[in-house]
């Protein structure tokens, strides 16, 4: 499930520092240029790629926080209603050094580094 670039736009008029992958030429990129990307710019990764915790928890990872999207399909507005919830759940500190889980019936947060 690709994650829209509306989201990018959604997130920036709620006040975040938001970009989307293809704004800024890495949306073919391998997920580890992306993980470095968002890791040297102090980012977040959103994201619904299995890949990215398995590739923050090889290289045991403090960073960059990332938030999956699992468990099915979601349609934007689902998106960002359990993004809302998200950020009233989980405040941004530590996001940024964790993987949140978002399902459709639960939110749950490891912090980094996986073990």
């Amino acid at each position: 499930m690709p994650l829209s670039p509306a989201l990018a736009l959604w997130l920036r008029n709620q006040g975040h520092d938001a970009i989307h992958a293809s704004e800024i030429g890495l949306d073919r990129s391998p997920d580890i240029t992306i993980l470095e990307r968002a890791h040297s710019e102090k980012r977040i990764v959103i994201t619904a790629d299995l890949d990215y915790p398995r590739l923050l928890a090889l290289v045991r990872a403090e960073g960059p926080g990332l938030i999956l999207f699992r468990g099915g399909e979601y349609s934007e507005t689902e998106v960002v209603e359990r993004l809302k919830e998200t950020f009233i759940k989980v405040p941004g500190d530590e996001i940024a050094s964790s993987v949140v889980v978002i399902e459709k019936c639960r939110i749950r947060r490891r912090r980094l580094p996986l073990v």
